[in-house]
C-alpha cells in the first residue's frame, strides 16, 4: 500500500515520494516526467510529473495527488491512500486567519442593528 503522508499544501521530495512508494531513488529519478533539454516538459500519464521549477538546479518536487495517481495508476499498487496532515501555520495562513476572525466581527455587528449608542435619545 502506498501512501502519501504530507499535507496538502506540502509538496513531496525525492526522498518523499522514494518512501511512500517503497522504490528506490534511482527508480524514482526514472518514474518521473523529466527532460534535460526541457525545464518544465508537458504532462505525461504514464510518468510522475513534478511541480513546475524556474530553474533546472532546483530540486524535484511532488504534489501528494500526482503521486497517490501516479501509484494507483501507472505502478497499478492497490490501496492507494493520500493522508492529509495539518501542518504548523506558517506566518501567511496565521494572517489570514486574523482578517477572517476581524471581518466574522464585522459582519456580525451588521448583521445586528444599529446598536443602542448610535440611536438618538428622545430629547434631541
Amino acid at each position: 500500500m502506498a501512501a502519501a503522508s504530507p499535507s496538502s499544501d506540502t509538496l513531496m521530495s525525492i526522498e518523499d515520494v522514494q518512501d511512500s512508494l517503497n522504490r528506490s531513488r534511482a527508480s524514482i529519478y526514472r518514474y518521473a516526467n523529466t527532460d534535460p533539454r526541457v525545464l518544465n516538459p508537458p504532462f505525461n500519464l504514464g510518468k510522475l510529473n513534478a511541480e513546475f521549477r524556474q530553474d533546472h538546479k532546483d530540486p524535484l518536487l511532488f504534489h501528494p495527488q500526482e503521486v497517490a495517481r501516479f501509484a494507483r495508476d501507472v505502478l497499478r499498487i492497490k490501496g492507494v491512500k493520500v493522508n492529509v496532515l495539518n501542518g504548523p501555520q506558517n506566518a501567511t495562513e496565521e494572517l489570514l486567519t486574523e482578517m477572517l476572525a476581524e471581518l466574522r466581527q464585522i459582519r456580525l455587528g451588521l448583521t445586528r442593528g444599529p446598536s443602542v449608542e448610535n440611536t438618538p435619545s428622545p430629547e434631541s
